[in-house]
Parts: C-alpha cells; sequence; structure tokens
C-alpha cells in the first residue's frame, strides 16, 4: 500500500472483482404491449436469459422463457402476438447475429432460428410492421455485401423479400407501414443524401444534404416520421451543435424539432445495443415523445404533453437521469431505468392512472453506493485550445492528492464517455487509482468542430489530448507523474499502443484491450461489407490503405511499426472471434516485443470477440488489470489478483 493510502481515512471495503462483473441480478426490463406483463433479463446457468412474469408478481413467480448456456442474452423483443417474443443472439462474440422465436407458451421448447444464415452474414436491425403484426422486418446480408430488408412471419418463420438495397452505399428508410417512400445514400464527394422515392416509379428526387465527415458513423438518428411525410435526421445547419430536425418531404423544408444550445444529440444509441436511445418513441403513435442531449449529465429535452406529465413524475423517482423506459399501448403504464454513477441501473413501475410507483430491480443489490465514487465532469484546453470535457473519478477515503492515475479511453473513436455508473471504473477507483475519461478530439457528442479536428491526427493531435489531460490532472495535484498509466478498448487499445511508443516514457503501467496494432491490417481485415461506408471515417480521418501514400502514412502512425519503443509494462487482452479487430493485431504486438526480450503479459479468450461479456472471462480479466497496476501503480488488490 502506498504511502498516500495508508494515511488515508476510512477506506471503502475491498469489493472483489466477481461483485463487479457478475451478470447482474435483473436488467433489460421492459412492459408488454398489453401491460400485462414484464419481460427482463436474469441469469440461469451462468448466462443471462430473458424471464416474464405478470405486472403485479414477483421473480418467485416469473418463468425462463429462454435456455442460452453459452453467451447470454443481451437483446429481446416484444411482438403484437402474446404467445411470441424474439431475440437475438450470436455466437461466441462473432457478431454473426441470428433472431430467434420463443414460445412463451411452451417455454422449454428449443428456440426457432428465423434467420438461418451463412458465416459472415448478420441481422442489423428488427421492426415491427404495423400494417402486418404478425410479422417483423429484418434487414440482414444473406448477400453479403448487401443489407435487404425481409419480411418474417413469426409464427410460420416464412421469409420473403420485401425491400432490396440496390447500391452498397444506398438503403431504403422504410415508413410506419413499411413503404419506401425514402432513400439515403452516400454521395461521391462524402455528402449524405436523402430523397424521396415515387412509389408508382421508383424515382429518386433529391431532397437534401448533409454533410459527409461530421457525420462519420452516418446521420444518427435518420428515421421516417410517424405520419411518413417526412424525416427525423441529427443535423448541424448552421450550428456547431447537433440537433433534431424534420425534413418535409414535399417541400424538403427544414424545421428544428428539438436542440439544447450548447449540447448536441446523443447519438450512442445507435452505436450499440444497451446504451440509451437517442429519441424516445411512443408505442401508441410512433412520434418522438423525447431526446437525449450531452452534457455534464445527459439532458432530456422533452416534446410530447402527455409525456411531460410522465416524466415529471419518472423524475422523482432518482436524483439520476432517465435511460429507458417502455410503455404499454394505452402509455398509463410504464417501465423506466435510470442511469446514475453510483446507483446502476435502478428500474421502477409507474402507473400514471394512479400515481403510484414502485421499484422493481436493483440490478447489483450487494454493492452500496457509499463504497462508490463519484464521477465528475471537469474540463480544460488542448495545448491548441480546443476545449476537451472529461469525467474524473476520485477513490473514496483516500486524500485526492498525488494518486495513482488510470488514463481510460474510450474506443470508437466516434464515440463519448458519460457520467454513467462504469464498472470498471469503480473497480479502479475501489482500488485507489484516480480515473481520467476525456473525450479526446474526434468524440462524438461535443460538436462539429471537434469531431471533425481529429482528422489526420491519430497518433498525432488526438493523442496530445490525452497528454494534455493527463498533465492537467498532475498540475491540479490529483496525480502523481510517476504513477500514470492508459488503458483503453478498441480505439482505446490503439490510442494505448500509441501512448507507449510516441511517448514511451509517460506511463508506468498500460493495458491493451483488443486494439489495433496496426492500421492497414486493420481496415483490410474490416468484413468486406463496411468497406463502402468507410469514406467519411477512416479513410477520411486516418487514410485509404489502397493509396500508396496514405498507407505509408497509415503504417507511420502505426504502434506495430514502432514496437521497439515500448518499455513500458504491458497487458495485452484480446478476444479470439473478434471480427473487428482481429485477433493477428494483439498476437503481432505481443510476438514482436517476445522476440526482442520485452515482457509482455498475454491472455486471450477463445468465445468472446470485440469486447468480452461472459462473466468468467471479465472477472479472469479484470483479475489480471488489478494485479497489472497493483505491481506497477501500487494500488490495492483483491484476493483473486493477488494469486
Amino acid at each position: 500500500m502506498t504511502e498516500t493510502m495508508s494515511r488515508a481515512g476510512s477506506l471503502p471495503r475491498l469489493i472483489e472483482a466477481e461483485e463487479f462483473f457478475a451478470n447482474p441480478v435483473f436488467s433489460g426490463a421492459s412492459i408488454s404491449p398489453d401491460g400485462t406483463r414484464i419481460a427482463y433479463l436474469a441469469p440461469r446457468n451462468g448466462r443471462t436469459n430473458v424471464w416474464v412474469r405478470g405486472i403485479d408478481e414477483s421473480h418467485e413467480d416469473a418463468v425462463c422463457v429462454t435456455n442460452d448456456e453459452r453467451r447470454g442474452i443481451k437483446t429481446y423483443h416484444w411482438t403484437k402476438d402474446p404467445r411470441w417474443m424474439l431475440y437475438l443472439q450470436d455466437t461466441d462474440g462473432n457478431e454473426d447475429w441470428h433472431l430467434h422465436r420463443v414460445d412463451l407458451g411452451a417455454p422449454h421448447e428449443p428456440a426457432v432460428d428465423l434467420t438461418p444464415l451463412p458465416v459472415g452474414s448478420r441481422v442489423l436491425a428488427v421492426e415491427p410492421l404495423r400494417s402486418a403484426p404478425g410479422s417483423v422486418l429484418v434487414t440482414m446480408n444473406r448477400r453479403q455485401m448487401y443489407f435487404d430488408v425481409f419480411r418474417i412471419d413469426i409464427a410460420t418463420g416464412e421469409t420473403t423479400l420485401y425491400c432490396e438495397q440496390p447500391d452498397l452505399k444506398g438503403s431504403f428508410l422504410l415508413g410506419p407501414d413499411g413503404e419506401s417512400s425514402f432513400y439515403t445514400e452516400v454521395a461521391d464527394d462524402g455528402a449524405h443524401e436523402f430523397s424521396t422515392v415515387d412509389a408508382e416509379t421508383g424515382e429518386k428526387t433529391l431532397l437534401c444534404r448533409q454533410g459527409g465527415p461530421q457525420h462519420p458513423v452516418g446521420v444518427h438518428p435518420s428515421v421516417v416520421t410517424a405520419d411518413g411525410t417526412g424525416l427525423l435526421l441529427g443535423a448541424y445547419q448552421d450550428s456547431d451543435d447537433l440537433r433534431l430536425i424534420r425534413v418535409d418531404g414535399r417541400t424538403g423544408e427544414e424545421t428544428v424539432v428539438a436542440a439544447v444550445e450548447g449540447h448536441s444529440l446523443c447519438t450512442m444509441g445507435p452505436m450499440s445495443p444497451g446504451m440509451p436511445p437517442t429519441l424516445f418513441i411512443s408505442r401508441r403513435t410512433g412520434e418522438v415523445l423525447a431526446a437525449r442531449f450531452v452534457g455534464d449529465k445527459p439532458v432530456i429535452k422533452v416534446l410530447d404533453p402527455h409525456f411531460a406529465d410522465v416524466y415529471a413524475q419518472l423524475s422523482t423517482l432518482s436524483d439520476g437521469v432517465l435511460h429507458s423506459v417502455s410503455s404499454d399501448e394505452t402509455e398509463q403504464v410504464w417501465v423506466a431505468t435510470f442511469i446514475h454513477d453510483r446507483e446502476p441501473a435502478l428500474t421502477y413501475l409507474y402507473d400514471h392512472r394512479t400515481g403510484q410507483s414502485r421499484l422493481l430491480f436493483r440490478p447489483y443489490p450487494d454493492l452500496d453506493p457509499a463504497d462508490l465514487a463519484p464521477m465528475t465532469a471537469v474540463g480544460f484546453p488542448a495545448r491548441d485550445g480546443l476545449p476537451l470535457h472529461a469525467f474524473l473519478t476520485l477513490p473514496v477515503g483516500i486524500a485526492p492528492e498525488k494518486l495513482p492515475l488510470v488514463l481510460l479511453v474510450h474506443g470508437g473513436p466516434w464515440a463519448h464517455d458519460s457520467w454513467t455508473y462504469n464498472a470498471q471504473v469503480q473497480l479502479l477507483a475501489n482500488r485507489g487509482y484516480a480515473v481520467l475519461q476525456v473525450n479526446f478530439r474526434g468524440s462524438s457528442g461535443y460538436g462539429k468542430r471537434h469531431i471533425t479536428a481529429a482528422a489526420g491526427e491519430l497518433a498525432g493531435r488526438m493523442h496530445d489530448d490525452l497528454i494534455d489531460a493527463a498533465d492537467w490532472a498532475v498540475a491540479q495535484g490529483y496525480a502523481d507523474p510517476d504513477r500514470i498509466a492508459i488503458f483503453g478498448g478498441s480505439y482505446g487499445g490503439y490510442a494505448t499502443l500509441v501512448g507507449v511508443t510516441v511517448t514511451p516514457d509517460y506511463f508506468a503501467a498500460a493495458v491493451d484491450y483488443v486494439g489495433i496494432s496496426d492500421l492497414v491490417n486493420f481496415m483490410r481485415t474490416l468484413p468486406p461489407f463496411v468497406r463502402p461506408h468507410m469514406a467519411n471515417n477512416w479513410f477520411h480521418y486516418a487514410g485509404d490503405p489502397d493509396d500508396p501514400a496514405q498507407e505509408a502514412d497509415l503504417l507511420a502512425r502505426s504502434p506495430i511499426t514502432m514496437v521497439d519503443r515500448i518499455r513500458t509494462p504491458l497487458l495485452v487482452v484480446q478476444g479470439a472471434n473478434d471480427v473487428r479487430v482481429v485477433q493477428a493485431e494483439a498476437d503481432n504486438i505481443v510476438a514482436s516485443l517476445r522476440e526482442r526480450g520485452v515482457p509482455v503479459e498475454y491472455l486471450v479468450a477463445e468465445d468472446e470477440g470485440h469486447g468480452f461479456q461472459n462473466p468468467e472471462n471479465l472477472i479472469r480479466m479484470y483479475h489480471a488489470i488489478e494485479a497489472h497496476f497493483g505491481e506497477f501503480l501500487g494500488g490495492r488488490r483483491g484476493e483473486s489478483a493477488k494469486e
């Protein structure tokens, strides 16, 4: 234990990694369309499965309706038919998502795979079809390069082609009744173009264009309005902030639907299942109830008068921020889950008719919020003056002076950190580390200038932002300059490897989690259907490896070409089935270090992909991380990490 820790006051109990990374006791709750039942995720056989119970029943009365023993289910869908439920699942993290059907009246029967697909193909989206309640529209790539829309009869599994993707860079946007009256594509100059489609002739007429690089992962949201007459888009217009606008399908007129001065729409929802949604959509009407914006805490902009009354009551239940809601079709009975830094995912049932509410779930009932560390928004300028937003978490019970610091770098890079409960942050804080998460340039959510400032800056100013953030923590007195570590996943893993190559003497320890070591190999090994959509992200911000000059620049910015500079103690973590950052990215960096006799610890999970999900793998990884940081930074260790 360090001197700083030994003279501290009352330390919180040492919370083992098993508590932080075990499956939540409850999660992912939602209410059925008829308002009589609740579905949620809970463990069975060591994996999260879907359970269903009556609205007034307890977990003891619930029925487990799925039987997954391999990966755990995270995404499910109610259907209009009370007999059927749908869920998505891949195989060991390979992201080949299939849509499965379960019979709620016969939950012990095997699930039916409604989308038998060849290896390398996946379900991308599942949407109800209002005009045919017994069917769903499923977007998937039976043709590997094309994501076509299919209509699937839920009861029979009959699958018919509904809407064919005509071009690699374009797709139809379907209206509330499944009509293909709008089309979006990426133009040759990189702009996102939106057009109307004539129902009889199929002729397209350009409606509007949105800039390319400021939307590196596409325009989000990008949906047809509930009445089918226009589009709802995330757009900057004449602002630096991302707004929600409506584009009239007849005139092209743009109307601002939701905007918050100084804040941008949060587009994390479309990035990954489980992330908070950008838009709250009415189950009854399909209209937008509210929109989420980025801030020191997430900002909810309410748009619907009825939901304003509901939201006012829900807001009394938690001092956190609304994560997600579901309602019955009357929008009177609601299930609501909240974001909080120390009280994760509290879920309530609220009846708007009576005004009564009750707590349904605490996902981690053994975690005491008093033992957990608050997350605080901070800000400071980068060396070139660009404002940087970050979140600082300081350990409980320790004087916030000259602490060992973990610089935790998010992935993407077109994503962002936000105020929320984060298990890895809490584990590190519990071990005595300050944790700093900086939304470096290129991060989404902080405006057009911020995101586009990353162009050409991989291993350049994007890295400088991280160093500037750590230097700020040192200057403020929080961090010990001799005990700073860097840790990140995906792009954050690349940033970790850049950190120990570009600035080899800065960090005392490093953890690369599914990170990129060779930008050229990374781009060339992405799934082939990704390449047509890379113009505004990797090609614009980093370079095109098929251009010899740009390939040379990409290699110069790749840690694998600077591996001889690494002398920081390094832990590398990789999933064997990762299709985004293939295992060769980790193998090559580890092999190069071992050939030179440089110590490196390497952990591979054979049943994981781009980010670990199975609890035993997460626990194994975080045991290794706390042991690694404990050795080189001097923090506390759990009992398992001492072995």
